[in-house]
């Protein structure tokens, strides 16, 4: 495994935006990622993990340390066990793999699945869903189990946890940490649903009229507070289309900010500092990013 220096992530990231990793691999099997944190202790720098890229704000400054990026420790295997459809994925298996298993056999998860980023290890990590009431909406509700390297001892060990040993909430799961996942299982009653594919495809229709999906972002930027939808309170309060830089509150969803041309991560910042500091004076409410800040910054985020 080729472990380079002085890597851009922007080319890493759905934003297209952020500074160089000081060190970047990319494992294809457990125990390469298990080489990349043993040349990290050994080096004694930080070890930082990329997903999808999907829901990351990398700094202008980049990321100090080693950076293992996940996009090639993919591959999964489908069973028809009994009644039920289950996969084994490792974690940089893309989501849309799971949308096309479920699709194939018309089963209710590729409803939720065909709007999601990302890979499946992120699926977990945030507990990925759709602000959409259908069933399932969330990955706790597909998840059997989920492994793990324990970063915590120094034989770095696979660890597995099943789903009612981690603590699942909203857009977040617990239980696994200090690890990295790199493995899941994922599962539905084997029960075809005739109307899932025209579902789908109007749920993909709908999204791409109401989506920017067109221009890099990182999906919704913040989380939908209790009784609220984010989206919604961003467009009342008068930010659709608030610029700086490079960065845009999308005149299509106000809980999306795009890339329309050269952002950088300082733009996105000032974006949602702006936005949070609105939201909160005009209504009251809190926001929080479902977005995860990656590398050097100035001062703490």
């Amino acid at each position: 495994m080729e472990i380079r220096e002085n890597v851009a992530l922007k080319d890493w990231t759905w934003w297209k935006i952020g500074g160089p990793a000081d060190y970047f691999c990319l494992p294809q099997s457990i125990e390469e990622v298990r080489e990349a944190v043993r040349f990290a202790q050994t080096k004694k720098i930080p070890v930082t993990i990329l997903g999808g890229g999907t829901n990351v704000l990398v700094s202008d400054l980049g990321v100090e340390g080693l950076v293992i990026a996940m996009k090639q420790l993919n591959a999964c295997e489908v069973k028809e066990e009994g009644d039920r459809v289950t996969v084994v994925a490792l974690a940089g298996t893309m989501k849309s793999e799971l949308t096309k298993i479920y699709m194939k056999r018309k089963l209710a998860p590729a409803l939720f699945l065909c709007g999601l980023p990302g890979d499946i290890g992120g699926g977990v990590v945030m507990n990925a869903g759709i602000g959409e009431k259908v069933a399932p909406r969330e990955f706790t509700e597909i998840t059997d189990w989920f492994e793990f390297i324990d970063l915590s001892k120094p034989e770095l060990p696979l660890r597995r946890l099943n789903k009612d040993e981690a603590q699942w909430h909203y857009r977040h799961t617990d239980g696994w940490q200090p690890g990295i996942i790199v493995r899941a299982q994922v599962s539905w009653p084997n029960e075809a649903d005739e109307q899932i594919p025209l579902k789908v495809r109007e749920a993909t229709k709908n999204r791409l009229a109401r989506q920017p999906l067109e221009l890099p972002s990182c999906g919704s930027t913040f989380k939908n507070p209790p009784g609220h939808h984010a989206g919604a309170l961003i467009e009342k309060a008068g930010l659709k289309g608030y610029k700086v830089g490079g960065a845009q509150v999308s005149p299509k969803h106000a809980n999306f900010i795009v890339n329309v041309g050269g952002a950088t991560a300082t733009d996105v910042q000032n974006i949602i500092e702006h936005v949070k500091t609105e939201v909160k004076k005009q209504f009251g409410v809190i926001f929080e990013t479902e977005v995860k800040y990656l590398g050097r910054w100035s001062k703490e985020i």
